[in-house]
């Protein structure tokens, strides 16, 4: 369903972003904001805000943002479209019957039909295994040493020995062929016709964030191939986009999630009180994965097997994570091969232990690129630190760099003057492209030797700063869109998602006489830039008590930005006349 504009300004309007937040979180009024702890982290101090009067929150913690429909969103992990139904219900807004087209309701009701089928086959799996057939899967699970609660908490069932008994069972539920071949649970052969797909196996349903079955794994009962076997692709089970678990793990409120390797590990490690464990569905792990862990955690702990394929996994994963902003450490289950063997043997006070002394990805990284050296030989320990030079030019940041540089000294008995010299030479022969693509961070990577990067940087910088300040300024006090409506415009806003929010900021302003935060950060689809817009609405301004003071402020950040658009000017490919032209209606003040 989608709802038009107005009814979604209406439904936003009618619920309180104070009253809805505390339903949730325990607030305090400090001034003119309510503060509290975080939901989306973990935190001892309050850092998360919410604004009456601009009906937003924003936490200078983890950076978490937005109005009252991404705050449900986030917190009930619902999509947009349940995020209004829910608060619209919770106003007693009665929404109206919005027309789908005849594509859009096909395509949802066959969603509905395939959920549907996989609800009762995970029924028929779970009772399957309390009977009289499932004898043989309860033994292989009481040899794991699952618990019946545990059995009971994922839906653990078995599938027949014969290959057509969950078939007839659906069939006689009146389900057709099409639909059943749809669902990924029937497989059809012009030879043996249809078929289960699972049969003779222990059955693990998987389930989406909201707990909905979408998938099923199968681990087989004997020694038949493939040992686990997995769902297809479906219309609602996309294995790069699910995790197992995830749906009790962003709720167990730890700061940080587990990844593991397969569906026993997880079981295992929530049974030993590690609820937040999660592992991929059959796949290697993907950036798609990444981005879905980002929505509940900054922090990882990889938890793969100690064996050879383990450990490629832990190096594919760890680039993926950082990409995606999340830190990452790995832990060591030596002598044990995975989670589950770890704990049976020495219980779950000891696998935290292991936990908290977690190597971080970096140094993880670097402990494998050792392996590709003799370091007892001259030669040897010489390439190895010239790797591992190279390798530091990774951060950005001077500051963690170094203490990067540091904790390899310290491992490899270098000395930390030396290593930090290599690196700095190293960095003086790369090209701004080259140092760019090491890095997506804008920052210059050698604050010593790349002068000239550096200079470009922080002037950009600078301007970006500007441009966010002032359009902070202008939210905080509208009167500045009329005060300076000869001098500055949303053009003057370079930042694509700057200059967005400052059009529908200038706009707003120039009909109404108003400016409404809440709803410029609802017109941003993504979590990320509702975010950032949120933050620029939320920012705690500089002088804001000296009126004096902040005029100058904003008289000079106008004037930085006015000078920096000029300049842009004088570097286009426009004519001298069209520049002339332009120039001269930047002095005027008129865009």
């Amino acid at each position: 369903m989608f709802y038009p504009d107005e009814i979604v300004e209406q439904v936003r309007e009618s619920n309180n972003i104070v009253d809805v937040i505390g339903s949730y979180v325990r607030l305090q009024k400090r001034g003119g904001s309510y503060v509290g702890l975080c939901p989306f982290h973990n935190e001892k101090t309050p850092s998360f805000s919410v604004s009456p009067d601009k009906q937003l929150y924003h936490c200078f913690g983890c950076g978490a943002g937005g109005n009252v429909f991404t705050f449900v969103m986030e917190y009930e992990n619902m999509s947009f479209q349940e995020a209004i139904v829910n608060l619209a219900d919770r106003a007693g807004i009665v929404l109206p019957q919005v027309q789908e087209s005849e594509e859009d309701k096909k395509k949802r009701s066959r969603k509905q039909v395939i959920l549907d089928v996989n609800r009762l086959a995970a029924n028929y799996y779970y009772h399957r295994l309390q009977s009289e057939d499932g004898a043989q899967a309860r033994r292989y699970l009481d040899e794991r040493k699952l618990s019946q609660e545990t059995r009971v908490h994922f839906g653990l069932g078995c599938s027949s020995k014969y290959s057509n008994e969950l078939y007839r069972f659906l069939k006689s539920m009146d389900y057709t062929d099409e639909v059943l071949k749809d669902s990924g649970l029937i497989v059809y052969d012009e030879k043996y016709g249809a078929h289960d797909r699972f049969w003779n196996r222990v059955m693990f349903p998987i389930m989406d964030i909201n707990s909905r079955v979408i998938g099923f794994g199968g681990r087989v009962m004997g020694d038949a191939k493939p040992k686990y076997l997995n769902s297809p692709e479906t219309i609602i089970f996309d294995k790069s986009r699910n995790l197992y678990g995830l749906n009790y793990a962003r709720i167990s409120r730890k700061p940080y999630l587990i990844i593991c390797e397969g569906y026993m590990d997880v079981i295992a490690m929530h049974q030993a009180g590690f609820t937040n464990a999660v592992a991929s569905l059959g796949t290697a792990f993907t950036e798609q994965h990444a981005q879905l862990l980002k929505r509940y955690a900054q922090d990882v702990r990889l938890a793969y097997d100690s064996d050879e394929a383990g450990i490629r996994a832990a190096q594919r994963a760890i680039p993926m994570l950082k990409k995606a902003g999340i830190s990452a450490r790995v832990i060591h289950m030596e002598p044990y091969k995975d989670p589950d063997e770890f704990i049976k043997n020495l219980g779950s006070g000891e696998f935290q232990k292991r936990i908290d002394d977690a190597e971080s990805g970096f140094m993880f990284e670097i402990s494998l690129l050792e392996k590709r050296y003799k370091l007892s030989d001259p030669e040897g320990r010489a390439s190895f630190i010239k790797a591992a030079a190279k390798k530091l030019l990774e951060f950005p940041q001077e500051l963690e760099r170094n203490v990067y540089i540091e904790s390899i000294s310290s491992r490899y008995g270098l000395d930390s003057d030396g290593l930090s010299k290599m690196v700095n030479s190293f960095g003086a022969a790369l090209s701004p492209e080259q140092i760019d693509e090491m890095s997506e961070k804008t920052e210059p990577v050698f604050n010593e030797t790349a002068a000239d990067t550096k200079g470009k940087a922080e002037k950009e910088n600078v301007i970006a700063v500007s441009q966010k300040l002032l359009l902070t300024y202008m939210i905080e006090d509208p009167t500045l869109f009329e005060k300076y409506k000869d001098e500055i415009s949303a053009d003057d806003f370079q930042d694509p998602l700057f200059h967005r929010a400052a059009s529908m900021a200038f706009r707003e302003y120039a009909e109404t006489g108003r400016v409404t935060p809440a709803r410029i950060v609802g017109s941003f689809e993504e979590a990320d830039e509702q975010k950032v817009i949120a933050s620029l609405f939320t920012t705690k301004l500089p002088n804001g008590d000296d009126p004096l003071t902040r005029e100058k402020t904003i008289s000079d950040v106008v004037r930085n930005i006015r000078e920096y658009r000029k300049n842009q000017l004088l570097k286009s490919s426009m004519t001298m006349d069209q520049i002339m032209d332009a120039y001269k209606a930047i002095k005027k003040g008129k865009k």
